[in-house]
């Protein structure tokens, strides 16, 4: 998945932002949940709104809203005796600008029964009192839901915020490492290429430096490459020493810690010893660059997540324009992210990676909790799910569906089955956006050459002034 920027981080093009709007109360934000409200009632009114428009922006899932969901719900309903009217009322704004509605009609009250959004919102939504778990919200329902069993602990992740689950995962994504065969038989490397630490990788970058013309290893680094360089490259890298950037329970962010330190120790070792290129890092356009020089067959090893496979090196130019590869399917392998050294990631795992993703979420303030429930489910059932991955090939938060409609991609089902139950997400704390920041002028510091230990000194001091001192792990 591509990341032009922070606002657009959301899994396979993140357009999964639904919202269904128009049947709350406009009540404080403080007011207590009834999961019993409405249970019984014979006539329901919900309005399904979305960053989505039909022959425009995100236009294969608002077809999917309209032509599947809608009328699919709506049956269903009235099977059961129930007449529900479900309307949608889509939009085509940036993510951004579509958020900050969100959060304005969550607090006023006027926001929505089951809206969509990026797992990285969870946090400051729910810090804000907008949304609460769905305990709180249905009551016992919710987690007696099938669905759970094919949505693995891992992808859960991404909407839990301190160990409550707060929605149903929509769809999700994967990084790898990516590499190019042919480069690889000159240099002497193996195709099933599959390194089990740094080091690994660092030698085949020595052996891919011997080709002129060259540029060994690509991983996103600087501020120009924005949250590309936290999601593709550092967080991936961090997640490998053992620790995760944050740790829910103490509520503390990892510092000038020995695994920051390792981290962009890495960094040095690769751009300060001629391994990547520390121009294409400060150049505003440096992430499209690394894009078309690996399509042209110039970059040995790229760090991406498989928006890079399904959107930039696709075999079809008329899908992918510059950046196609019409024998992608045999030039370009991949591999899992190694840990720093075997059982060395997170949880002892020997690989790592990170993920990103959207999902479904209830408004505390809805009239028809219950009902509200019910789409939410009828929404991520696997019956759906399936439609909306053949509307717009895509990772699913579901196992099954990725096992039916990933079949024929090899690259897609490796992340499902062997990249996603190993995967951790990005933090969901309000204060992501200020600490992503300073990771990326930390790796900045670090391809500019200064040392590791400087520049994790200055990330740590900018880390105080976001987060406050007592939230800082330091070594």
């Amino acid at each position: 998945m591509r990341l032009p920027s922070r606002a657009t981080l959301l899994v396979s093009g993140l357009a999964t932002s639904v919202v269904l709007s128009g049947c709350v109360g406009a009540k404080s934000a403080e007011d207590k949940s009834d999961p019993k409200a409405n249970a019984d009632a014979k006539d329901v009114t919900l309005v399904i709104s979305a960053n989505d428009v039909v022959g425009g922006k995100n236009a294969a899932e608002a077809s999917w809203i309209t032509e599947k969901v809608i009328p699919g719900f709506v049956k269903a309903q009235k099977d059961k005796g129930v007449t529900a009217k479900v309307t949608f009322n889509g939009s085509g704004v940036e993510d951004e600008q579509y958020k900050t509605k969100l959060e304005l009609n969550l607090k006023t009250g006027s926001g929505s029964d089951v809206f969509a959004a990026d797992g990285i919102w969870l946090g400051e939504l729910a810090s804000a009192g907008y949304v609460k778990p769905l305990k709180d919200v249905v009551g016992d329902k919710p987690a007696s839901w099938d669905g759970w069993s094919q949505i693995s602990k891992a992808v859960q992740q991404n909407l839990t915020f301190k160990d409550q689950l707060y929605g149903v995962p929509n769809g999700t994504d994967g990084r790898v490492l990516y590499f190019n065969k042919k480069l690889f038989a000159q240099a002497g490397l193996p195709e099933s290429w599959q390194p089990t630490s740094w080091d690994e990788i660092l030698q085949a970058g020595q052996a891919l430096k011997k080709l002129k013309g060259v540029t060994p290893i690509q991983i996103n680094a600087g501020v120009p490459m924005g949250e590309a360089t936290t999601a593709q490259g550092f967080l991936p890298l961090l997640a490998g020493t053992g620790k995760p950037l944050y740790d829910d329970g103490s509520g503390s962010w990892q510092g000038d810690t020995q695994g920051v330190k390792d981290v962009l120790g890495f960094y040095q070792k690769l751009y300060g010893g001629g391994l990547g290129d520390p121009r294409m890092q400060q150049d505003k356009a440096g992430r499209d660059q690394s894009f078309a020089e690996f399509s042209q067959g110039k970059i040995g090893i790229l760090a991406e997540g498989d928006y890079f496979w399904r959107s930039v090196i696709c075999p079809s130019k008329a899908d992918c324009a510059t950046t196609s590869m019409p024998d992608r399917d045999k030039v370009v392998g991949w591999a899992k992210i190694p840990a720093q050294k075997p059982k060395g990631g997170v949880n002892g795992q020997d690989f790592v990676s990170v993920s990103g993703g959207s999902g479904w979420m209830l408004n505390p303030k809805t009239k028809y909790p219950q009902q509200a429930w019910e789409l939410m489910e009828f929404m991520a059932s696997k019956e759906m799910q399936t439609e909306l991955s053949k509307a717009q090939i895509r990772i699913s938060a579901r196992g099954d569906v990725n096992n039916e409609t990933l079949k024929n991609d090899p690259l897609l089902s490796f992340i499902s089955s062997e990249v996603l139950p190993l995967t951790t997400y990005r933090p969901s704390d309000e204060k992501y956006n200020e600490v992503s920041l300073a990771i990326q002028q930390a790796t900045a510091d670090v391809v500019a050459g200064k040392s590791p230990d400087e520049a994790a000194k200055t990330y740590s001091t900018s880390l105080e002034k976001a987060v406050g001192a007592e939230h800082v792990a330091g070594s």
